[in-house]
């Protein structure tokens, strides 16, 4: 046991180790990391280990944190995507300070990059078309064969080259690319195409250029320019470092950066593919890439969750080499965790049924004194209006109770909660059999929850005052995905969805100060769990709450 632990404490800070070596030999005298996202899609919760990695580090070791995007591509990437990734780098606390930048700043320097491989002899523009290229790549086990383009003149590459640039060749006529080893063991390292011909737009460049530099090339260059010491990235670009490692030494640049790998956030039971979740958003089935039952950075954040419950998140999986998953329940905890002392203690009613105190003096309203959390004294109290009608949860009342019920019902004593005791003493029925009023009397005595004689009683309920309730909705959510089949169909591979995972609970009631909720406040309602006033639907005095996360945990921290 105690040489597992010693080995994931070493795996976990193998990255921070590295970092710490080339401190101290001297190669470089300050460190400089980055996040890179493409712009083609909302972040999701396995981009925020990155970010917080990358920036983590920075701090750290009093460094530097670059944000750049990665926009090679414009085929798939808008300036919608830009703002939204921005706003959730704020959000989750990484400063990139005035260190803002776009990979289409540099395609002059790129271009240039490849002039000068051409130069070398070491580019070559190619006319295969894809499929050709990728029929003599060869196989894992077999070497590739050289393209008949493969041996053209420095002079005639650069001619043909500077065409491209200047728009004469059609998309996919005729590519660059390296000249490395079509032997090579490495499929990346087989000419691999850097440079391609794309007539569209740019998002950043506009119709200025008519070809794009390929990832893999343009990555490399990008860390070099900006002065990245340590390039982190995840598992999926460990066969690709040889290929960064040749840019960056055959452009001879003075300081190259280092690329180092480390194992993906992985949740179970979630969808973080952007074609899926583009789909689901496309289909209606969720209200935007924002919709609080995807696990992008933006739906959690609407759905209330915090930056602090992230960090302790990320934190607590750690940084490893070996891909693994991680239950969704964690997170779940992280963000119980971080509210149970930061979120005030509300009453909110979900399932209304109303509750006369017949002994209560008519059209009184008194104003008790309550807490706000009882655990953290710090967050003070309110004034919280009671009287003689109220609104209990309906599950609260049973006229027939079950064996082990301590609830209300005819005859049992029960405490309101923070106010008084109340005895049952019968209800009201409509023609269909339904409680639609209970009766209760009061006893004056236990004003604040405790009576005067001693005596105990074994159930305590919520409420809400009648004639100051507020009403509000109530969105209540599962797993968009079905988890016992699994998140994809192995048939068809779409995805197993669940029809139950949003529910839509109107005409709950709330205290007044529940009515006076903006964006992103969040409580926790009493016996239903952490809840977030949403920030597209919620309104003062008609407020939307989402759902965070119940009360009751399934996952057992390991201490």
């Amino acid at each position: 046991m105690e040489k597992e632990t010693a080995k994931e404490t070493v795996s976990k800070n193998f990255i921070e180790q590295i970092i710490e070596k080339d401190l101290a030999e001297g190669k470089y005298e300050e460190i400089c990391t980055r996040f890179p996202p493409e712009p083609n899609g909302y972040l999701h919760i396995g981009h925020a280990k990155s970010i917080l990695l990358n920036y983590g580090l920075a701090q750290k070791y009093n460094g530097k944190f670059n944000m750049r995007f990665d926009d090679t591509n414009p085929t798939k990437e808008k300036i919608e995507f830009v703002e939204s990734i921005k706003e959730d780098i704020k959000w989750l606390g990484a400063d990139w300070e005035d260190r803002l930048y776009f990979a289409s700043d540099y395609f002059e320097q790129m271009y240039e990059a490849a002039v000068k491989l051409i130069k070398k002899g070491k580019a070559f523009v190619c006319d295969l078309t894809a499929e050709e290229i990728r029929e003599y790549r060869g196989t894992l086990t077999e070497p590739g064969k050289e393209s008949p383009y493969r041996n053209r003149s420095a002079e005639e590459n650069l001619e043909l080259f500077e065409k491209m640039r200047n728009g004469e060749f059609e998309d996919g006529s005729k590519v660059l690319r390296a000249k490395i080893d079509m032997a090579s063991p490495n499929i990346n390292m087989r000419d691999p195409v850097i440079y391609r011909v794309a007539h569209m737009t740019h998002h950043n460049t506009g119709d200025k250029w008519c070809i794009y530099p390929m990832y893999d090339f343009a990555h490399p260059i990008e860390d070099a320019i900006e002065g990245v010491t340590h390039s982190i990235c995840t598992l999926e670009f460990e066969d690709h470092r040889p290929l960064y490692d040749w840019v960056v030494t055959e452009l001879e640049y003075p300081h190259p950066p280092k690329q180092i790998e480390f194992a993906k956030l992985y949740l179970t039971n979630v969808v973080t593919g952007k074609r899926y979740i583009k789909k689901l958003v496309e289909d209606g089935i969720v209200d935007g890439w924002d919709d609080p039952r995807l696990v992008s950075i933006a739906a959690l954040r609407r759905r209330g969750f915090t930056p602090e419950s992230i960090q302790k998140f990320v934190e607590l999986c750690g940084v490893s080499k070996a891909n693994s998953s991680v239950d969704y329940a964690m997170l779940e905890y992280c963000i119980r965790e971080d509210l149970k002392m930061k979120a005030p203690r509300m009453m909110a009613v979900l399932d209304p049924v109303k509750l006369v105190i017949d002994n209560y003096p008519e059209g009184e309203i008194e104003y008790l004194e309550v807490p706000n959390n009882m655990e953290n004294p710090e967050l003070g109290s309110r004034k919280v209006p009671f009287g003689r009608e109220l609104y209990i949860e309906r599950e609260d009342f049973m006229e027939v109770p079950v064996k082990k019920y301590k609830r209300l019902y005819p005859d049992n004593e029960v405490r309101l909660m923070n106010a008084y005791f109340v005895t049952c003493t019968g209800c009201e029925k409509d023609e269909e059999g339904n409680v639609t009023v209970i009766h209760c009397t009061y006893d004056p005595a236990s004003k604040g929850g405790n009576s005067p004689d001693g005596r105990k009683v074994k159930g305590t309920i919520h409420w809400i005052c009648a004639e100051t309730a507020v009403e509000a909705e109530c969105r209540l959510y599962e797993n968009i995905v079905d988890e016992e089949k699994g998140v994809y169909n192995k048939e068809d591979g779409s995805l197993n969805l669940n029809p139950n995972s949003l529910t839509v609970v109107k005409g709950c009631l709330v205290e007044p100060e529940l009515g006076k909720a903006e964006a992103y406040d969040r409580f926790q309602f009493v016996r239903n769990g952490f809840f977030c006033a949403d920030c597209h639907d919620s309104k003062p005095g008609a407020p939307v709450f989402n759902r965070i996360v119940s009360l009751k945990s399934s996952f057992k921290m390991n201490k």
